[in-house]
């Protein structure tokens, strides 16, 4: 969007001529919100690297919030973008959408979060996560060797399970992590 302004020359010279200003506006803009540096949908999408549609599926479950022109179209601060890059990373990690928005929920809705406030969420999912990284170097130095699934396939399995003994200890894989053998929520 762009307008054409016509103002008088700015010198001392008494020249007849006016100036031509333009100015052109970004689609960035403080709307009716004032002071709030705001970002079109497309903006957050391009930023953050989400799909218009998931902005929209998020913004519908609670995660994020966008606000509203007088026109109906969404508005994102700029906080939004790093609620975002916490989804991707909770995504990637396996922590569910249910955790993802109890996580959230603990930030505060009346300000940007702070270092501290981010701190406090991390906290609460370290735990878990360092429970997991654990589990995986396990998995990922096991293998190669019986993971006490009853396939008796390896040469290893017919040490560590002999006759499938693993099977009286519950199904799957019995010597991989519990949490490695539950079924995988619909929602990761």
């Amino acid at each position: 969007m762009s307008a054409t302004f016509i103002v008088p020359p700015f010198t001392s010279d008494r020249s007849r001529g006016r100036l031509r200003v333009e100015v052109n506006f970004k689609s960035r803009t403080k709307d009716s919100f004032v002071g709030i540096d705001l970002l079109t949908v497309g903006e957050v999408a391009a930023r953050s690297g989400f799909a218009s549609s998931a902005l929209r599926f998020y913004e519908r479950e609670g995660l994020i919030l966008a606000r509203r022109t007088e026109g109906g179209q969404r508005r994102y601060e700029r906080s939004v973008l790093r609620r975002l890059a916490f989804i991707r990373a909770a995504q990637h990690v396996g922590l569910t959408l249910d955790e993802v928005r109890s996580a959230l929920s603990r930030l505060p809705a009346s300000r940007t979060p702070t270092r501290a406030d981010w701190t406090k969420i991390s906290r609460s999912w370290r735990k878990r996560l360092d429970s997991e990284i654990d589990a995986l170097v396990a998995l990922r130095d096991g293998l190669d060797s019986c993971i006490g699934c009853g396939c008796l396939s390896l040469k290893t399995c017919l040490l560590s399970n002999p006759h499938d003994e693993a099977a009286e200890d519950g199904p799957g894989a019995v010597y991989l992590p519990e949490w490695l053998r539950e079924p995988v929520p619909a929602d990761r």
